[in-house]
């Protein structure tokens, strides 16, 4: 029998879709963050304020590295501490005020502000963001427990997510006259996204605290040692096949996602296009995400992921030949057929980590999703910062000038344009590998279900 067939054993009580979308709410900012960070950034601080490419790179190269050591911190902490508010509505509640400033403070830079300034305000927004990020996933991992209600959190929330992107874009290049802001003067586009997702933030932030309840805890143990957790982490195969994957392919998307101003702008010499284009990519997204979720349930998650992944293959691998005015045109069906996979790429994977979570859950008893998010919340920030740490140098050595706009050299055009299109490629074949025989389908997901909640005493705090 199909998964399509069968329906879904599991017994757990659904949230209703109002409550859902109440959840999905802190997303939008969230997301809206994620995008100026990684891709606007980096322009902005070489572009407009002039600070040299390379060092843009290591600079924020090492803000991930910092990061990475907050995420398994926050992780361990989000889990092991139980106030009474909550242990994941707690972390969320404390963490949306810093997380504003920060946002601001990055995205609104004096004149002359350098590579201090970058380093200190995008370590101070990194850290803040993952204290909000890693209890926030793990709420919702833990709000459903079934293979496909997971699906549904996982899918209001990565909408959520992409129409977050959306706002990033539009906002700053409306203001901005269509294209990346050239100046720090004023109310530009950057500082009145920072200001917005601030606002946004606390409101979207305190309706869901108020809204949407603590999950409750299927845990038989408290606290387990911390060497006995690494170990258990290190036996779950599925754990370890997933986040290889999961990293592969965040590398494969973090490239393209670091370059793509860059590639518009200097390969078609289209810099009025960068707005709209990024816009389709992430709308596509949005209209992606009841796709896979229809095709996860006709295969199963891995598999539908797999196929998208390699619909995004297929179509990249001429994207370094496009050329000039019929290239940019061929170029943009190809970001509204990427844009679709996106769909597949933020919401699957999302709702097979929580499965994975169950394993864990049922060989040591403590339900550890916060530690679980925190790895892969790391594999997702190293992949993007080894984008920006890969590429710029690469770009840098072949003589590419980010200011230059189109007169660069054919080679440095070239290398861009290879970076862009055909890494993807190789990280992502390796990901599909790793992945299509994933394991961990919705009759070895129920299975564990079924033995977690017989096992263990609901917990609350």
């Amino acid at each position: 029998m199909t998964n399509a067939a069968r329906p879904s054993r599991n017994p757990a009580k659904r949230l209703s879709a109002w409550r859902l979308g109440i959840y999905a709410l802190p997303a939008l900012p969230l997301a809206a963050l994620t995008l100026p960070l990684y891709m606007v950034v980096p322009t902005f601080y070489t572009d407009v304020l002039g600070l040299p490419l390379g060092a843009v790179g290591v600079v924020l190269l090492a803000v991930r590295l910092i990061d990475a050591i907050s995420d398994p911190c926050v992780g361990w902490m989000a889990d092991r501490y139980r106030p009474a508010f909550g242990r994941r509505r707690t972390a969320v509640a404390i963490s949306i005020l810093p997380t504003a400033v920060s946002a601001y403070m990055l995205l609104a830079p004096p004149a002359g502000a350098g590579l201090g300034y970058l380093f200190a305000w995008a370590t101070a927004l990194a850290v803040s963001f993952t204290v909000a990020y890693l209890p926030y996933v793990a709420w919702g991992a833990e709000l459903e427990t079934d293979y496909r209600g997971r699906s549904r959190v996982a899918g209001f929330r990565e909408c959520g997510t992409l129409i977050g992107t959306l706002v990033a874009i539009a906002l700053p290049f409306a203001i901005d006259g269509g294209r990346v802001t050239d100046s720090t003067e004023g109310w530009h586009g950057l500082a009145v996204l920072g200001l917005s997702i601030g606002l946004v933030l606390v409101f979207s932030g305190g309706l869901a605290l108020a809204v949407v309840p603590e999950p409750d805890e299927h845990s038989r143990r408290y606290r387990i040692a911390f060497r006995e957790g690494l170990a258990a982490m290190a036996a779950n195969r599925p754990f370890l096949r997933l986040i290889a994957a999961y990293l592969l392919n965040g590398l494969a998307n973090g490239v393209p996602a670091t370059l793509f101003l860059y590639f518009v702008e200097a390969r078609f010499g289209l810099p009025d296009w960068q707005g709209p284009l990024l816009f389709t990519y992430f709308a596509c997204g949005v209209l992606g995400v009841p796709l896979a979720l229809f095709l996860s349930r006709q295969l199963s998650k891995h598999r539908a992921w797999c196929w998208a992944m390699l619909f995004a293959c297929a179509v990249f691998v001429v994207v370094p030949f496009l050329t000039g005015p019929m290239g940019a045109i061929i170029f943009a069906v190809i970001v509204v057929v990427t844009g679709l996979a996106l769909g597949f790429d933020l919401s699957l994977p999302s709702s097979i980590q929580a499965d994975v979570i169950d394993i864990d859950t049922a060989a040591t008893g403590e339900q550890r999703s916060g530690l679980y998010f925190s790895a892969w919340s790391l594999a997702t920030k190293l992949s993007l910062a080894l984008g920006v740490g890969i590429a710029f140098p690469i770009l840098q050595s072949v003589g590419f000038n980010a200011s230059d706009g189109t007169n660069n050299s054919g080679t440095a055009l070239f290398t861009l344009a290879a970076l862009y299109g055909w890494t993807p490629i190789v990280f992502k074949l390796i990901a599909i590998a790793l992945m299509w025989n994933f394991p961990l389908d919705e009759d070895a997901q129920t299975e564990l279900r079924s033995r977690i909640e017989t096992e263990s005493v609901t917990l609350t705090p």
